[in-house]
């Protein structure tokens, strides 16, 4: 036994078109038998049987075609202004997300001025601390100290001699042994049968 939700299945509930209304093809049963068509095509022939019938003096017809075409100018009339809502709907969502990028991309670019102006100060400063290519390092009062050494005439510099500064001696070149010939290894050693 099949329950009544496949034999649902594929049905409005609530008898009311989904999806695009204003381009959708509906067949209509009016009194004339089915007309065929987007909503507009739908009125425009209703309005059209209406005025026959009127210039045939058939009120009771005329009246009818009438309604029916009143029936699909109302739900044109909705899926217009649904259609229009969701439009506006999408050009608010979308001004508010163009506000955010541009606000985003204001404060990217205020932090990346506020960088580069870092940058510069710090340039400035390390300009200012150096004397020549030398780094400053000296106290108000102080003296630079002198990167060379004055070494009198004699020769002593009054520095203690280090490992690390004592000359190393020179290195020997190496030797390589002489290649083998490979013809003459085979002359010595027996054959392997």
């Amino acid at each position: 036994m099949k329950s009544s939700r496949s034999r649902s299945r594929g049905k409005n509930r609530n008898n009311r078109p989904q999806g695009n209304i204003i381009n959708r093809v509906f067949d209509s049963s009016g009194p004339e038998g089915k007309v065929r068509g987007t909503p507009q095509q739908i009125i425009d022939k209703y309005q059209t049987l209406h005025r026959d019938a009127q210039l045939a003096g058939d009120r009771v017809n005329a009246e009818n075609f009438q309604q029916h075409a009143e029936h699909y100018i109302r739900l044109l009339g909705e899926a217009q202004k649904e259609q229009e809502a969701r439009r506006e709907a999408q050009e608010a969502q979308q001004r508010e997300r163009q506000k955010e990028r541009e606000e985003r991309d204001a404060q990217r670019n205020a932090e990346r001025e506020e960088r580069n102006a870092d940058r510069k100060a710090n340039k400035r400063e390390k300009q200012e601390d150096t004397v020549g290519d030398l780094p400053r390092f000296v106290t108000e009062g102080e003296s630079p100290q002198p990167d060379v050494i004055d070494v009198g005439s004699d020769g002593d510099s009054g520095l203690v001699e280090t490992v690390e500064s004592a000359p190393k001696p020179p290195r020997k070149p190496r030797t390589r042994k002489p290649k083998s010939d490979p013809t003459s290894e085979g002359e010595d050693q027996p054959a392997a049968e």
